[in-house]
């Protein structure tokens, strides 16, 4: 049987109304997938929409809703934009569907049993806006940059993977395999993010902080942190534990934005594939920014245009 065409675009994250920025990304992604049938091609095309998070759950509680019922309405928004756009996509995913949560679940078990998962406590500082743990080095001026939104202390246990462990395999990967990221300056940039020695990655949030997560298999206390549970989507979709995992993966072509190439998509997501032992995907394609004002265009700084 042989293997299908197969492309993503990012899945959006449910925090506001999809811009021209999301447009952009889709249409992109489009014409690839529509060239690839054309050619002969059977083209497995996915986009969806990221459900979970501090943000998701903040703006459900602002609005005295459930946070499914603001992700239900978003999802609704941008599937309606991908019919508006006359988007091909033949798969829509929501990290909220079971068989999304029932993957994250199984590829976290099993990293744990490995070895790959630890707990520990941890003191940082942390942006909401980001939902990451940010570090001095990232300040600007000795300014946090406006990307981060406000920026907190917090010391609290969770659980790490052990990502600084690959580091030296991920430079030479990237070295060795000039396919990977186009255009291939976007190489510089993971290079040059990997010049740095990386810390292992807190994958958990604890509930009394964070409960609209897919909790941990291990441990019910704790939900999972975001790039696991929505980089995971792209196997999710591709079948992951099923017979027709090998038909579909690995991905093509990944379409993402340029300011999620680094760290998640060209650190994160290539060293949980290969602490799973999964292929790698075959190109990430980066793309640059639509602007407005000068500005990126962003959810966050209302910044935006409709499509």
């Amino acid at each position: 049987m042989s293997k299908k065409f197969y492309i993503t675009t990012a899945i959006d994250y449910a925090n506001g109304s999809p811009h021209l920025g999301h447009a952009y990304e889709k249409v992109l992604t489009d014409i690839i997938a529509r060239f690839r049938r054309l050619i002969g091609d059977d083209v497995k095309f996915l986009t969806g929409l990221d459900e979970h998070g501090q943000k998701v759950q903040m703006s459900a509680e602002k609005a005295g809703v459930p946070p499914i019922e603001v992700c239900d309405r978003l999802a609704a928004e941008f599937q309606g934009l991908c019919a508006a756009l006359h988007i091909s996509n033949n798969d829509y995913i929501r990290t909220t569907q079971d068989r999304h949560k029932n993957v994250v679940q199984e590829i976290l078990q099993k990293l744990f049993d490995k070895g790959e998962i630890y707990k520990a406590d941890y003191n940082g500082y942390y942006s909401v806006r980001q939902e990451q743990f940010v570090t001095e080095k990232e300040k600007v001026d000795g300014k946090w940059p406006e990307i981060f939104g406000e920026v907190t202390e917090v010391t609290e246990t969770n659980y790490f993977f052990k990502l600084s462990q690959y580091q030296d395999w991920l430079v030479d990967t990237i070295k060795t395999n000039e396919q990977m990221i186009y255009p291939r300056f976007r190489s510089a940039d993971a290079l040059q993010f990997l010049k740095e020695p990386l810390n292992d990655l807190c994958i958990s949030r604890p509930k009394e902080r964070l409960e609209w997560g897919i909790e941990l298999p291990f441990d019910k206390d704790f939900v999972t942190y975001v790039w696991f549970d929505a980089l995971t989507n792209y196997i999710t979709a591709a079948g992951y534990g099923t017979d027709d995992f090998d038909e579909q993966w690995p991905a093509d072509y990944h379409v993402i934005g340029k300011d999620i190439l680094v760290p998640p998509h060209a650190v994160y997501w290539p060293i949980m594939l290969k602490a799973l032992d999964i292929d790698l995907p075959k190109h990430f394609l980066v793309h640059g920014w639509w602007l407005s004002s000068g500005n990126k265009m962003s959810k966050s700084s209302g910044e935006v245009v409709n499509p």
